[in-house]
């Protein structure tokens, strides 16, 4: 191939491909969702943060009674981590800080989501989970979606449903522990589940049911059992809204 012919070619070919190149490293196997765990024998010797972090937020009177009994089980989950956490009840707070045995520096974002969920009413066995790697978490706030507060009551309703099934629906469709509470919708899971966990309580306060997005849940779980579905178009099979 001439040079002319290459700078006629580039010229002619979309200006998105123009200067894209092969990847001879990125191969359908790849994941590129997980997320790869942190060892502690994987990170040097020398001291690895040089400054302190730390986060605290405040939580309700009514917590402080069931907080003051399970804070031994929090200290214990994050003293492996290299992280210290401290409840204060004369300012109604919780702190997570850092302290020179943290190897992993991302560890002190999950202790703060870790006394978030905490402080959101969230039991401390499920709350400790987000220090995995694969849990994470989103606290989802749903005061400002509606201002008549008989209608917020309803929809927050509709979002639990009868006996909290719709809630449970919700739950092992994504994957993902939920828990409503107040103004506010907590959950864990994964990138994913979190994704359409949010989508479905925002639409929810905007008054569409959750049906809606529950019914086409469950027909891509079924069509995602199936190995031969993988690579089709799965549209015709889902119920369209109008």
């Amino acid at each position: 191939v001439t040079l002319a012919a290459a700078a006629a070619a580039a010229e002619a070919a979309p200006r998105k491909s123009k200067y894209r190149r092969d990847k001879p490293w990125d191969t359908p196997d790849i994941d590129h969702w997980r997320v790869a765990p942190m060892r502690r024998e994987e990170v040097p010797h020398a001291q690895l943060l040089t400054e302190e972090s730390s986060f605290a937020t405040l939580f309700p009177k009514y917590r402080e009674k069931y907080l003051r009994q399970v804070w031994p089980e929090v200290e214990a989950a994050v003293k492996p981590h290299g992280v210290e956490a401290t409840l204060n009840l004369l300012e109604g707070s919780m702190t997570v800080r850092t302290t020179r045995n943290v190897f992993d520096p991302y560890i002190i974002l999950k202790a703060r989501d870790l006394i978030r969920l905490l402080s959101r009413s969230v039991p401390v066995q499920q709350a400790v989970r987000v220090l995995n790697d694969d849990v994470n978490c989103d606290i989802i706030k749903i005061g400002s979606f509606v201002r008549n507060k008989e209608r917020f009551a309803k929809r927050r309703q509709r979002l639990i449903g009868p006996n909290g099934a719709t809630l449970k629906a919700i739950e092992i469709l994504t994957e993902c522990y939920v828990l409503v509470q107040g103004k506010t919708v907590s959950a864990m899971g994964s990138f994913k589940g979190l994704k359409q966990v949010r989508r479905i309580v925002e639409d929810c306060m905007n008054n569409t049911h959750p049906i809606y997005h529950i019914k086409p849940l469950m027909i891509k779980r079924e069509l995602a059992k199936n190995p031969d579905m993988a690579h089709e178009n799965w549209d015709r099979f889902l119920p369209k809204y109008h």
